[in-house]
């Protein structure tokens, strides 16, 4: 008698909402970051800047009146095909400027202040009283996203339906709309959400689904954004823009489930 092979068990994506929520650490490639006013018009050239993680703990991450404060990721999607989702989201990151950092600055500044020159190519500082630059709460990219699943626990020797891995591909696109805290030759702050550009993004990702309807994933994202529209202070002829890539790697909790 011949022993026939188990058969996969099959679990119907087709029809299913998921969302999940988690978190993110990312980094960002050097900048050139233009700043223009009615007296100054100058660029700072490859900026440096890294992300801001809050310490793990209970409060903020898992106290509901404080889980945004962390670098966050939330989203909720729909699989249109049983392999394909659309979904959006926010990736809530941070970006901080580092201080004290040495770059290059060309343009001119003639705002009644100590730095009031013509620039070209000159060594400059970026101490506390001549720039602090970030976008803290934070750097969001609003996107939606198209991405594929694709189960492969047999071909690790797993069959069931209340386990399976996925690898998931994705591509998405989207506005930023960050919160720009920035410090500017001693004008008045600008301290508003406001939309000041736009991202687009690839990722790669590996999916564990258990009990059918919840998961784990963990996605590495890659991306550029461009934001030629950032407020600086309040006055509204003060902006300044850049453009940078990023890399974003994220921890995510979810669940899956039909409405109907």
């Amino acid at each position: 008698m011949i022993a026939q092979e188990p058969v996969q068990q099959k679990v119907s994506n087709k029809g299913k909402f998921y969302v999940y929520w988690g978190w993110n650490r990312g980094t960002y490639s050097n900048s050139d970051i233009r700043f223009k006013g009615e007296n100054y018009d100058f660029t700072l050239s490859d900026v440096t800047a890294n992300d801001r993680p809050t310490k793990f703990g209970i409060n903020p991450y898992f106290r509901l009146d404080r889980i945004t404060i962390p670098q966050t990721n939330y989203r909720i999607g729909y699989f249109f095909k049983e392999n394909y989702t659309i979904s959006i989201g926010v990736d809530h990151m941070k970006y901080v400027m580092n201080a004290n950092q040495n770059v290059l600055i060309n343009g001119t500044i003639n705002t009644g202040s100590s730095y009031d020159k013509v620039y070209t190519n000159e060594n400059i500082q970026l101490v506390e009283n001549f720039l602090t630059f970030e976008h803290t709460d934070g750097l969001n990219y609003i996107n939606a996203a198209v991405n594929r699943f694709d189960d492969f626990s047999y071909l690790i020797g797993l069959n069931s339906e209340n386990f399976q891995i996925n690898l998931t591909e994705g591509l998405g696109a989207g506005i930023l709309f960050p919160k720009t805290n920035t410090k500017l030759l001693g004008k008045e702050r600008h301290d508003d959400f406001h939309i000041s550009g736009w991202g687009v993004s690839a990722s790669v990702g590996l999916n564990i689904t258990f009990l059918k309807h919840f998961f784990i994933q963990s996605d590495v994202k890659a991306g550029y954004i461009n934001m030629s529209d950032i407020r600086t202070t309040k006055s509204a002829s003060d902006t300044a823009s850049q453009s940078f890539y990023f890399i974003e790697n994220t921890i995510l909790l979810g669940g899956r489930f039909r409405l109907f």
